[in-house]
């Protein structure tokens, strides 16, 4: 299912998510079986309709409308300046957050970065493909997050 290397004291575990049902997770740590339980129920991962590769996983948000079509709705329906389009941005792909550029409160604009991402041992920024006011931030540093999962949410 999902397999994932991490270090406990200097030592080194390489773990692989067999099922998970409930709150009862079946894994695998250095190839010795473990069924573990959580105090949540947990939440069964979205199967993969896409390639985790995508043309531009640093514009990957919600399926609303474009960039293109958010600068034009913004240049037709909002006061010059005022640019609040609401939306959500959506990590590009499973990894580490590194950095979160904006707060609550911000303002970003189109191609602004609001996110370092770490994922397969690279950087990646996240960028907004709408513009508008950051309502809430939905990750901190360090979180890790599913490819899919809302990192911030503009009002």
């Amino acid at each position: 299912m999902k397999k994932y290397k991490f270090t406990i004291n200097g030592n080194s575990y390489e773990t692989e998510i067999i099922s998970s049902e409930d709150n009862v997770i079946n894994l695998e740590i250095n190839g010795t079986p473990y069924a573990v339980t959580v105090d949540q129920e947990v939440k069964q991962a979205k199967p993969a309709a896409k390639p985790v590769m995508k043309p531009n996983p640093a514009l990957n948000t919600n399926s609303g409308p474009s960039a293109a079509e958010t600068a034009a709705a913004i240049a037709t329906a909002t006061p010059a300046g005022s640019g609040k389009v609401g939306g959500e941005i959506k990590s590009p792909l499973p990894g580490t957050i590194l950095e979160v550029n904006v707060k609550v409160g911000d303002t970003v604009q189109v191609g602004q970065t609001v996110i370092m991402l770490e994922a397969m041992k690279m950087e990646n920024n996240v960028e907004s493909d709408k513009a508008g006011v950051i309502s809430a931030i939905k990750v901190n540093k360090g979180d890790t997050v599913m490819e899919g999962d809302v990192l911030i949410v503009l009002g």
